[in-house]
């Protein structure tokens, strides 16, 4: 079963990515695909790293509906 972490900060050679139970890893950005930014989704699958952009964009989603509600504009 694959596991989805998501990149909180990338510090030097590392991702440090934030997975299940809001567990942090350390990931060397060796291992992922190039071009990876803060807030992006990685699904890991038997070691391998693979962008999951769908993932990425429902949780920015959620996240913009959850400052809307937050700040009173909805």
């Amino acid at each position: 079963m694959p596991t989805i972490w998501s990149v909180d900060r990338i510090e030097g050679e590392l991702a440090m990515c934030e997975g299940p139970g809001r567990t942090m890893r350390e990931i060397p950005l060796s291992l992922l695909p190039a071009g990876l930014r803060e807030g992006d989704c990685l699904r890991e699958e038997d070691g391998v790293f693979t962008p999951d952009p769908d993932e990425a964009e429902r949780r920015r989603a959620a996240n913009r509906a959850l400052f809307r509600r937050l700040s009173g504009g909805e």
